[in-house]
């Protein structure tokens, strides 16, 4: 792979259309900032409506063409694996550009860049396994049946939080079935997007299968989900744009795929070992500094064992260690925005104005080797209430509010008094119990003594406000391809259309 990290310092990246490097029509490009620092490292393409253009007719020419469109389900399967086994090649070089560009710590970014990879195989094999129905009919010498199909061209929009591994959760599928891609990464992570199509070369995909705008949501991203040549729209980020995607994409009558905000339960019950479940909750809300769609930012604590639950819970909260996110020795980094921190900042302090008490953090670190970067400490609220701002919206940083309950009707009334539908999960030995929540609570996912075990081999999305669709599993191929009925009248009969025959 030609693009290490270094290869960006100081660059202006282009556009990737049609399996071709070029630069914005426009010729405007915007910084992109490391979150250590807060300085400028590269410049991306801001793309237009022209540029955007130029990419959907990309792909929509990639479709149609017989390379792409006449080879084999087994073929494709082919393609995609190939893809996996330079992905996995190029693993610790993705996983140094993603630090680089949105914070998260690079022993967890090398895990998750080392594991993506098995992600596309699974999908490889998928392709030729992608099978219709023989349906019954009331009628002799007539076959009936169904055959599932790409649909076209995918506009995708992910997240500065997981670049690649929210693209690979639909980009993966979409090549195993067929269909081309537009990406507009997030403005403030487009990097390992743009090192990923030198993979998709190397692979063998033809030109225009997937294509690249970089660029400001209000431009190159509105202007994607606004194109009347898509057949899908694909958005990870908030619950507020989501609707305005949605909206845009609705126009052109084009469905979408979302996945959005949320404000996760966590459920403890007294039955538990109380260190093990402090871990989960830890790892749950503070790993990847709190930028996870599914953390666990509300915990509900049986009243019999609040007051130890928290003492446990703040000791090990101030034992993470914050620190550059290059280090093997840090816990946590920085936030990937500015506008992370002084949006945590902000619902911080409005909650020990309604209340709520800093148990532990609250605030940035005052170290000099932290002094110019992103960085929030690991937060613990308590006398906390489901009323509070920083209880009922999405902060996406390393804030936990923590609050007691008494019984379990109270627990799933707590639990469910959300706008959001994502995920949750419970920690008890009582198994009855785990899965009466499992039938109660309001979220795509449920996780039972532990948290944050998500498999690409499984359906992952929400209800309510946390969008629709599905990734992963068999679930997400359905989601990208459509299904035909055809009826073949084998019998050779004559009949007169305007005779009608009684049964």
């Amino acid at each position: 792979m030609k693009r290490a990290v270094s290869s960006f310092e100081g660059s202006r990246q282009g556009l990737y259309i049609g399996g071709k490097w070029l630069e914005p029509k426009s010729g405007e490009h915007l910084p992109s900032y490391d979150p250590t620092t807060g300085r400028q490292w590269y410049e991306f393409a801001d793309a237009g409506a022209d540029d955007v253009n130029a990419a959907v007719r990309a792909a929509q020419d990639a479709f149609v063409d017989p390379k792409w469109r006449r080879m084999t389900q087994t073929d494709r399967g082919k393609l995609v694996r190939r893809l996996a086994e330079l992905f996995l090649e190029n693993a610790d070089t993705l996983a140094e550009i993603e630090t680089r560009d949105n914070g998260k710590l690079i022993k967890e970014m090398r895990a998750q860049m080392r594991a993506l990879p098995d992600s596309y195989t699974y999908f490889s094999g998928m392709a030729d396994k992608l099978q219709g129905d023989t349906v019954p009919v009331n009628k002799l010498d007539m076959l009936n049946f169904t055959m599932r199909e790409p649909i076209g061209v995918v506009g995708m929009i992910t997240p500065w939080n997981s670049p690649l591994m929210m693209l690979t959760g639909t980009l993966a599928p979409c090549l195993a079935i067929g269909n081309t891609v537009v990406i507009k990464p997030s403005e403030h992570t487009s990097a390992s997007t743009l090192a990923l199509m030198e993979l998709i070369e190397e692979a063998g995909f033809p030109p225009g299968v997937v294509n690249v705008v970089t660029g400001a949501g209000r431009t190159a991203g509105e202007a994607l989900v606004r194109h009347p040549g898509l057949a899908k729209v694909v958005f990870t980020g908030s619950t507020e744009t989501g609707r305005k995607i949605a909206a845009n994409a609705a126009a052109n009558l084009v469905p979408c795929q979302m996945e959005l905000g949320g404000k996760s339960p966590h459920v403890v019950f007294a039955d538990v070992d109380i260190e093990r479940a402090v871990n989960g909750v830890v790892a749950g809300v503070f790993a990847a500094a709190g930028q996870t769609c599914v953390a666990g930012s509300r915990c509900f604590v049986e009243r019999s064992i609040y007051d130890r639950f928290v003492e446990a819970l703040v000791e090990r909260t101030n034992r993470i260690a914050i620190g550059h996110p290059m280090s093997e020795t840090s816990d946590i980094g920085p936030l990937a925005l500015s506008e992370q921190v002084k949006k945590v900042k902000t619902y911080v302090a409005s909650g020990l104005a309604e209340g709520a008490r800093v148990a532990a953090g609250g605030k940035q670190p005052r170290r000099e080797d932290l002094a110019d970067g992103w960085y929030f400490e690991p937060t613990v609220l308590t006398d906390a209430s489901n009323d509070m701002g920083f209880m009922r919206d999405e902060l996406f940083g390393p804030v936990v509010g923590v609050m007691p309950f008494s019984s379990e009707s109270e627990m799933i009334a707590l639990a469910n008094d959300t706008r959001y539908g994502l995920a949750s999960g419970i920690w008890t030995k009582d198994i009855d119990r785990a899965m009466r929540f499992a039938r109660a609570v309001d979220a795509g996912t449920v996780w039972i003594n532990t948290y944050r075990s998500a498999s690409f081999m499984s359906p992952m999305g929400g209800f309510k406000e946390s969008g629709y669709g599905r990734r992963g599993g068999f679930d997400v191929m359905r989601e990208f391809s459509r299904v035909k009925n055809v009826v073949l009248d084998y019998s050779g009969a004559m009949q007169d259309p305007f005779v009608i025959r009684l049964r």
